[in-house]
């Protein structure tokens, strides 16, 4: 008898654990999917750091540990923003860096040896396997239903939205950050449902985590005082939210405090006000409640409304006063550009020339998102079906994500988790709807009345071959759901190998039989500079570069990525936008020694300078408005050409000869021609009088040029090709290889 009443007991717990086991099987086997779809770069071309602003993070990453923690916090970088320097552990996120110097350290402690470059490279695959589980986690507040958990997972850890910026080699901020945004929105989801200071401390600590790590921690910083807002307004002002929002503001704001670039910032600038406004909203809401509990109700809605109108009157003051004596500094251009998509253009055009800056085109949001895209709306109504507090939080994320990824192709990424979760919500909903088990299966009379309390339009015939429980329905649509999954993996798959999966500094193209074709170089150029020129030569070029050639070349440069001084930046892209005779001092002035430039024209590479200049110009413009036109460069039917049509400022401006100089001579019988912008070029080629064409690599996308000593300009001025004394110019042999300048 005993063991028969034992068993429902032990065969019930053994199914619960059998479906747990079963469900951290599957959670390892995403992880393990997450990390293997973010390998084709690797296995493709080479275990190499991709784009430019990981090769900085990747030369801070090897001075921290070198150096150690403490030299690395007082980093003044010489090398960068030549003569100006940099102030490195001043002014970035450190938190990629010690990430991985905690990590490359842990695996030296137990003897596997391993590279830094190979810590860096694989850091963001990593942790895409703890985003997807983070996911899992955040959507399991969500519902009850486990299942909707692992699609999320699933989906997080594949979708486009999210690899763009996690590939092997993609060693970016985004590469632990999105795992800290997921997981600091799961810990704030526990607090407030718990009322746990526990949870609450949790996720202040990974939200200082997150400020140390990207600047798009502000999101997190406006989203949850946000989400309190709205639930006050709703009337949900609960001891629980309060608990929770208290502990993550005090403990977060002191702990993003710590990071130097951050410092004050959070109590000192309008970005954080909301956060400190909602705050104290709390604390007026908490003794508004105290007060009630203590007050007659008629004589409490006087005092109310008192209150309310004095709080309110002094909270406004304060800010204007405090704003207009510059203690709280004004919105950030960047978040006015996130408002209004023309801001930047006018005001700061160096932001608005970033191609991730531009605004998202609506084939994006299909080709990052699938079939996702569709499912996300649907999966935000059925929040409203309940409506807690953890759905208000979603109905927010969606609403605020979607449009900043419309405004901004980046910030795709912030969106990627909510439609995530939400299609996974809402995919679940209707597998469960659709697999569950048939009520003519159980036993006559049950199935009768389960029947009786089904709307009409949902109940089955006996013979189970109509209605949403038939075979037939349950097939159709669980086929129909697995095929989209299929290609929902298959496209994922597709764009990961194709689009996402080539590091910008080698480039691949395909030959007519099909085979593979290594363009490299970038990496010819920066070798060439690391060993033919003196370690202290300086190197000017376009900001896009300044990283990558710190970082591979090893070489001062002039201006980097970091565009913390736009009058430096200015000053490059009036150099390039004007003639010799304005440029040389520039260049002298500022002891720069080479000149770089990124030429297409022969292979057809689009992304190179030319098509850029009119940003430099831009930019150039807004600091020396009278000296650099943006008009000048179009002709008077307002066409920007390069052929024969070209205005004179175009065919006089440094960027123009170096890009074209000896470019005629690849073609005899003068047909020369520009594969970028289609155009036919003249057939003499532009002359330079202040620089030596030093290098030029094999497919002509790299062109360096040595600027020429004071007591060489004009000793032949008609002659651009002329040495120093004792010298001339090799010519061009017509072999196959790099075209590099040589003496005799």
């Amino acid at each position: 008898m005993a063991t028969t009443s034992i068993d429902p007991f032990l065969k019930g717990n053994m199914s619960r654990n059998t479906r747990g086991l079963l469900r951290i099987t599957i959670l390892v086997l995403i992880a393990a999917a997450a990390v293997a779809s973010r390998l084709f770069s690797v296995i493709r071309f080479e275990s190499i750091i991709h784009e430019f602003d990981p090769w900085f993070n990747f030369r801070a990453t090897k001075y921290l540990v070198q150096n150690g923690f403490y030299s690395f916090w007082d980093w003044f970088d010489d090398r960068t923003w030549h003569p100006l320097g940099r102030v490195t552990g001043g002014t970035l996120y450190p938190g990629l860096m010690v990430t991985s110097g905690v990590i490359y350290h842990f695996l030296r402690f137990i003897a596997i040896p391993v590279d830094i470059r190979n810590v860096c490279v694989l850091l963001a695959p990593a942790f895409s396997g703890l985003t997807a589980l983070a996911t899992y986690l955040l959507t399991c507040e969500m519902t009850p239903s486990p299942s909707a958990g692992l699609l999320a997972a699933a989906f997080m850890g594949i979708t486009p939205g999210y690899i763009s910026r996690s590939v092997a080699g993609s060693y970016d901020n985004e590469a632990i950050a999105i795992f800290l945004l997921v997981f600091t929105f799961f810990l704030w989801i526990k607090a407030v449902k718990n009322g746990s200071i526990m949870w609450g401390a949790l996720a202040a600590l990974f939200y200082g985590y997150m400020v140390s790590a990207w600047g798009g921690y502000v999101f997190i910083t406006n989203l949850i005082p946000l989400h309190v807002f709205v639930l006050i307004c709703m009337g949900r002002y609960s001891s629980r939210l309060y608990v929770g929002y208290t502990t993550w503001y005090a403990l977060g704001t002191l702990a993003s405090m710590q990071v130097p670039f951050v410092g004050f910032l959070p109590i000192r600038n309008s970005d954080h006000m909301s956060a400190l406004g909602i705050f104290g909203l709390l604390q007026l809401v908490a003794f508004t409640e105290f007060i009630r509990s203590q007050v007659p109700g008629k004589q409490f809605q006087t005092l109310l409304t008192s209150l309310i109108l004095l709080v309110v009157g002094v909270a406004f003051l304060g800010l204007v006063l405090l704003s207009a004596s510059g203690v709280i500094a004004p919105w950030s251009g960047r978040f006015y550009s996130l408002w209004d998509t023309g801001y930047a253009k006018l005001h700061i055009p160096i932001i608005a020339s970033v191609s991730e800056h531009q605004p998202t085109a609506w084939p994006s949001f299909f080709f990052d998102l699938n079939f996702l895209i569709w499912l996300f709306p649907a999966g935000v109504y059925i929040c409203f079906q309940q409506l807690k507090d953890e759905h208000v939080f979603v109905v927010i994320y969606a609403v605020l994500a979607s449009y900043f990824a419309g405004v901004m192709v980046r910030l795709m990424l912030t969106l990627t988790p909510i439609v995530c979760v939400a299609a996974a919500m809402i995919l679940s909903n209707i597998l469960d709807t659709y697999l569950q088990r048939s009520p003519s299966t159980d036993a006559q009379p049950k199935a009768s009345s389960n029947n009786e309390k089904q709307p009409s339009y949902l109940r089955a015939t006996r013979n189970q071959l109509v209605g949403i429980y038939s075979n037939l329905s349950k097939s159709v649509i669980t086929g129909s759901i697995a095929i989209y999954l299929l290609l929902f993996v298959a496209h994922c798959t597709w764009v990961t190998s194709t689009a996402y999966s080539s590091p910008s500094v080698v480039l691949a193209s395909r030959m007519p039989d099909g085979s593979q074709h290594i363009i490299d170089d970038y990496r010819e150029a920066y070798y060439w500079l690391r060993q033919n020129t003196p370690q202290d030569s300086k190197i000017m070029a376009w900001w896009d570069y300044g990283y990558q050639i710190g970082g591979m070349a090893d070489r001062p440069t002039l201006v980097d990525n970091n565009t913390w001084n736009n009058t430096h930046i200015a000053t490059v892209g009036k150099a390039m936008a004007s003639s010799e005779e304005v440029s040389y001092p520039i260049l002298r002035q500022h002891d720069v020694d080479y000149v770089l430039v990124v030429f297409g024209g022969l292979l057809g590479y689009s992304g190179d300078d030319i098509n850029k200049f009119l940003w430099m110009i831009r930019i150039a413009e807004g600091v020396w408005p009278d000296e650099v036109k943006e008009r000048d460069f179009f002709t008077d039917r307002g066409e920007y050409r390069v052929d024969d049509g070209a205005t004179p400022a175009m065919r006089n401006s440094l960027m123009y000869k170096m890009s074209y100089y000896g470019y005629n001579e690849l073609f005899p019988g003068g047909q020369v021609q520009d594969r970028v912008r289609n155009s036919r070029l003249p057939a003499q080629g532009p002359q330079l009088t202040t620089l030596n064409e030093a290098f030029t690599s094999e497919n002509w996308i790299i062109r360096i040029y040595k600027v020429k000593d004071l007591d060489n300009v004009g000793r032949d001025h008609n002659s651009a090709v002329s040495f120093e004394k004792g010298h001339k110019r090799k010519k061009v042999s017509k072999r196959k290889g790099p075209r590099v300048l040589r003496t005799e």
